[in-house]
């Protein structure tokens, strides 16, 4: 699908936070806002987009990716050895 340019206004507070929290999780605000963008969109459509989410696996999976970014010990790889080409 192809993107447009959409401007929008925010407190500097809260477009601080965004940019700050968008570096910390290694994505960015516009990545941010479309996913808040896209879940909305799915709820209103009433289609079921946080099954995967809520999966306690999943959220576990996700707790320790974070500490293991936050501590330091993830181990890099580069694309071929993730995809072995």
């Amino acid at each position: 699908m192809s993107k447009t340019r959409i401007n929008i206004s925010l407190d500097q507070d809260l477009a601080n936070f965004a940019k700050v929290f968008a570096v910390e999780n290694r994505t960015t605000v516009a990545d941010i806002v479309t996913q808040y963008l896209l879940t909305l969109k799915r709820r209103i459509e009433g289609e079921d987009c946080e099954h995967i989410l809520s999966h306690p696996a999943f959220h576990e999976a996700m707790e320790v990716a974070q500490e293991k970014l936050q501590d330091g010990s993830a181990e890099w790889l580069s694309y071929d050895e993730v995809f072995d080409s």
